[in-house]
């Protein structure tokens, strides 16, 4: 799979500034890394902010050299600058999009509008965490931002992030709160911060925490998810956003509802991407994303009318049936676009859950979902960042494991671009449980490929901020929505609804074994209607960036996903093994690798065996000087508690630096 071509002949020349220090009103120093104009000085120009805390040394440096010196060669200055407590920045870092964190924002913003290189606009472009804070700071209405470009982030904290998927406790609590705990707890680079760097750690390394904890300990959409999801004040973003992502990320659904909500000038994005930059992200096409970013910034920060507002507000990619493929290297399709979300004329197509499938008509008996703990082995992770076999598998290894309903052989083509909803009576015998559900598509080969999940965390059926037990034995209405998805569904084939009471290990299983019965369920698919009157789309350029961050593999990485069943105790064991490899980066001398390894164990009759560690090892090292950090946590889910076990060891070339310990049990709370 080809990379971005290279790009070296710019109409600007470029400068680098390796680092600079940016202070913040209490007098602590962020770091910043610049890309800009050798004459910005004299011809000053917009700068683009992107602000994380993923380490600009030797973190996101390999992205940074294929994006900011491009920015820079078109006249822009291009900023990575580390949050405080993070990579070479001063202070600590106590947590997600804290207060703290925007309000540094706010600092550095001013600081960028201040510099005679700057032209006194600045933009915000980000991915994930970077994205998230684009949103938040868009909303604290800085003067001189301009506008926002986000990726793969979302709207809402608790609807769409790694916390809760319909209210379900996602396993992707503990697996990201576990890499945050690693990145949190990283040194800064002495070449960067001198001898401070190890007392800086240590600072760290007693400060920072574990984030992961006061997560746990809020489980319902309380003022913790509330503080920085913009949907509770829309109206506050006011300057032009751009939403881009991808149907394998799992941020896509935030996209659609941005459109439909938010009131100042916007326009999305959507691929078949991963977690990526859509110019080097997978599965392809990969599009010129960094083109497209300049049409964005020349029309909201330099006032060049690019036309890119004149184009329809959602372009998306309609997908065709394709092959399972857990890591496919391209996902054939086309673009499609509408002028307004949600679209003037709304179609759906309904199919009723009967004990004989999926039907156009209502009637049948109750269907009865009671199905082992182990349902879900075929799932793709819920977010796929990068190209490995992290996606779906065959859905029909669901069979036996998850209750399946089907249509009839498609009658003509359908194409999908929205939501589905499972709408339902349903009673459960406990009082807490949770129900999935799977769409995919039945190839005349019999072949079954994944086309979108939801879940419901039934005591959410009515609120995710006051939930309310079900009531044993009693019907109740709920409705669970499936993740976004443009699909085209082709004539021959079948439609395949599979829905359990667990999906592990996508999420954490309920307290108690739960059997669930479904009466009058129906699965609403929204339809594009064909448009007679549809734009043509201009042909997107090819991808292109800057020249890429010049490596040396001593020892080369590896990759593994795997299952295992215990034939003795028909357990299942799910391990994602990834080491980066020894690399050393050219231009600072840095050698580095990075290995983790999460493991997922239940039995498929016991909910309260599931249990989830996750063990990061990272180390630095240039010269004489050596940084290394093992971390590893734990998370079992018990009938009455989530117990949570950490453990940190830091060393450098002197030996141990910091060892701490971390255990709690959290109640559960309806979750």
């Amino acid at each position: 799979m080809p990379d971005p071509a290279i790009r070296t002949d710019f109409p600007r020349k470029i400068r680098e500034i390796e680092n600079t220090w940016i202070p913040m009103p209490d007098g602590t120093r962020l770091a910043a890394r610049i890309w800009l104009p050798e004459d910005a000085e004299a011809d000053p120009v917009p700068a683009i902010l992107e602000y994380l805390p993923y380490r600009k040394r030797d973190g996101t440096v390999a992205r940074d050299h294929l994006t900011h010196p491009y920015f820079a060669g078109h006249g822009y200055a291009g900023l990575r600058v580390d949050m405080r407590g993070t990579g070479d920045s001063e202070g600590i870092c106590l947590g997600e999009y804290l207060l703290q964190e925007q309000d540094d924002a706010l600092a550095v913003i001013d600081w960028l509008a201040a510099q005679p290189w700057c032209s006194g606009k600045v933009g915000m472009i980000g991915i994930s965490w970077g994205g998230f804070n684009g949103l938040q700071i868009a909303a604290r209405q800085p003067e001189a931002l301009g506008a926002v470009i986000t990726l793969c982030s979302t709207d809402d904290r608790y609807a769409d992030d790694i916390h809760f998927m319909g209210g379900a406790v996602l396993t992707d609590k503990l697996g990201w709160g576990a890499t945050a705990f690693a990145i949190a707890n990283t040194p800064p680079d002495p070449a960067i911060v001198g001898d401070a760097w190890r007392a800086m750690w240590q600072e760290r390394l007693e400060s920072n925490g574990l984030w992961m904890l006061d997560w746990f300990r809020h489980q319902r959409r309380d003022e913790l998810y509330r503080h920085g999801s913009i949907c509770e004040d829309y109206g506050a973003v006011q300057v032009p956003v751009y939403a881009v992502g991808g149907y394998a990320d799992g941020y896509t659904n935030p996209i659609f509802r941005m459109m439909e909500h938010l009131s100042c000038p916007r326009k999305a994005l959507i691929g078949p991407w991963t977690h990526k930059y859509p110019h080097f992200a997978t599965p392809e096409p990969r599009i010129g994303f960094l083109q497209e970013c300049l049409r964005w910034w020349d029309q909201h920060l330099k006032g060049v009318d690019t036309g890119i507002m004149e184009e329809p507000m959602i372009r998306a990619w309609m997908q065709e049936a394709a092959s399972p493929d857990p890591a496919p290297a391209n996902r054939p399709g086309r673009w499609v676009s509408d002028p307004t979300w949600p679209p003037e004329e709304v179609e759906s197509h309904t199919f009723h859950v009967s004990p004989e499938g999926l039907r156009d008509t209502a009637g049948g008996a109750p269907v009865v979902i009671d199905c082992p703990e182990t349902a879900g082995h075929a799932a793709p992770v819920w977010c796929m960042y990068g190209p490995g076999a992290d996606g779906p598998l065959d859905q029909n290894a669901e069979i036996g494991f998850m209750r399946v309903f089907e249509t009839e052989p498609l009658a003509s083509d359908m194409e999908v671009l929205g939501f589905p909803q499972l709408h339902m009576r349903v009673t459960s015998d406990v009082p807490q449980a949770n129900l999935a559900a799977v769409l995919s598509l039945v190839a005349p080969d019999g072949r079954a490929s994944f086309v979108s999940f939801g879940m419901l965390n039934l005591t959410h059926r009515n609120s995710h901020a006051d939930p309310s037990p079900m009531p044993p034995g009693e019907p109740v209405e709920a409705v669970l929505q499936l993740n976004v998805i443009g699909q085209r569904m082709p004539a021959g084939h079948r439609l395949r609804l599979a829905l359990s009471q667990a999906y592990w290990p996508i999420i954490w299983p309920s307290a108690d074994k739960a059997r669930l019965t479904l009466e009058s369920a129906r699965l609403d698919l929204p339809l594009r209607p064909v448009r007679k009157d549809e734009v043509p789309l201009a042909e997107f350029g090819p991808p292109e960036g800057a020249t890429p961050l010049e490596t040396e593999v001593l020892e080369p990485g590896d990759e593994r996903r795997t299952r295992a069943f215990d034939y003795s105790t028909g357990a299942e064991t799910h391990e994602r093994f990834e080491d980066t490899g020894l690399v050393t980066h050219i231009h600072t001398g840095i050698t580095l690798r990075a290995v983790s390894r999460q493991t997922f164990h239940i039995h498929p009759d016991d909910p309260n065996s599931a249990t989830g560690t996750c063990r990061w090892e990272k180390s630095f090292a240039r010269g004489d000087w050596r940084a290394e950090l093992e971390t590893e946590v734990q998370v079992a889910a018990l009938a009455d508690v989530w117990r949570i076990t950490a453990t940190l060891i830091a060393r450098d070339g002197d030996g141990v630096v910091a060892e701490r310990h971390w255990a709690e049990d959290v109640p559960r709370d309806l979750a």
